[in-house]
């Protein structure tokens, strides 16, 4: 039968915590590796889309980063970009322990920032069969440009106040995720503030806040440059109106890719989650699935 499973396992020592979804099937079957974007947790969304891959014979391991969500690691909400990349290693590692899932037929999922993480981690593994990329973070300078510069100035300052304060010990500086525009936050497009928080369940509480050091890394994060060298297929799901992750660098990117297809959206940044975009976008990727890691036997 299908089921959902608490899972863990350790990222440099530290237990990282998920949900195993598993298909109703006999015998080892392809298993998605899945995680948020910036800022978020497992359960923002993520669960929907597992659910349809599940019903497609898919296994699904959704996981929660160290310092997020059910994960362990202090600082709480702790942003850092080397240790996400060390967690989705860890999580692709034990996908293939699995008795259920097909070691051969591991694919990433990701989604705004860690869209740009399986892109990274997607380089230095050529074993994965297939790789899905919706609107990625690809390029650092880009989204840093989208930023209104007053508001870049005001996180740089954070950041630095954060950054010197870490290397004494201090508690961190907090930002916010997501902001109305002006506001002082990572994400402060006109859809930012309710696009973010519409991605929870309902009743649940959101930590909108990281650490501000983070603001100093993201301009030197460019997983997009790495497409290049990725020899599994990888699905670009992009969306035109993208307010964090601009489309057209995604899409110079994206042409780069040796085995890369491109789907594009009249969406932003937050409707691909949700409604009628959520529906187009799911039906794309699962044909995507079915027609590069079919879930039948490899």
């Amino acid at each position: 039968m299908a089921s959902v499973t608490p899972i863990q396992f350790q990222s440099a020592g530290v237990f990282c915590r998920g949900d195993l979804y598993l298909p109703d099937a006999t015998g080892p079957v392809p298993i998605l590796v899945m995680a948020h974007g910036l800022g978020g947790t497992r359960d923002m969304r993520l669960p929907a889309f597992a659910e349809r891959f599940q019903a497609e014979g898919y296994a699904c391991l959704l996981f929660d980063y160290r310092h997020f969500g059910d994960s362990e690691g202090e600082p709480r909400q702790l942003l850092d970009i080397k240790k996400q990349l060390q967690d989705w290693k860890a999580a692709v590692a034990h996908a293939r322990t699995l008795e259920q899932a097909d070691p051969e037929r591991v694919i990433l999922w990701g989604t705004s920032f860690s869209g740009g993480h399986v892109l990274a981690t997607a380089t230095d593994d050529p074993g994965l069969a297939a790789v899905i990329a919706q609107c990625p973070f690809t390029d650092g300078l880009a989204s840093t440009l989208a930023t209104e510069p007053l508001v870049s100035a005001k996180l740089t300052a954070r950041a630095l106040r954060d950054r010197l304060g870490a290397l004494i010990g201090a508690e961190p500086v907090m930002v916010a995720v997501a902001g109305r525009p002006g506001e002082t936050a990572l994400m402060t497009a006109p859809d930012a503030w309710d696009g973010y928080l519409n991605l929870a369940p309902a009743g649940a509480q959101v930590r909108n806040e990281v650490p501000a050091r983070f603001a100093l890394d993201i301009i030197r994060y460019y997983p997009g440059r790495k497409a290049a060298a990725i020899q599994a297929p990888v699905l670009y799901c992009v969306c035109d109106n993208d307010t964090v992750a601009p489309a057209r660098q995604t899409l110079r990117h994206a042409s780069r890719t040796p085995r890369h297809e491109i789907r594009r959206y009249q969406a932003g940044h937050f409707e691909i989650y949700l409604g009628e975009a959520f529906e187009q976008v799911v039906a794309d990727q699962i044909r995507f699935l079915q027609k590069h890691c079919p879930p039948g036997s490899p």
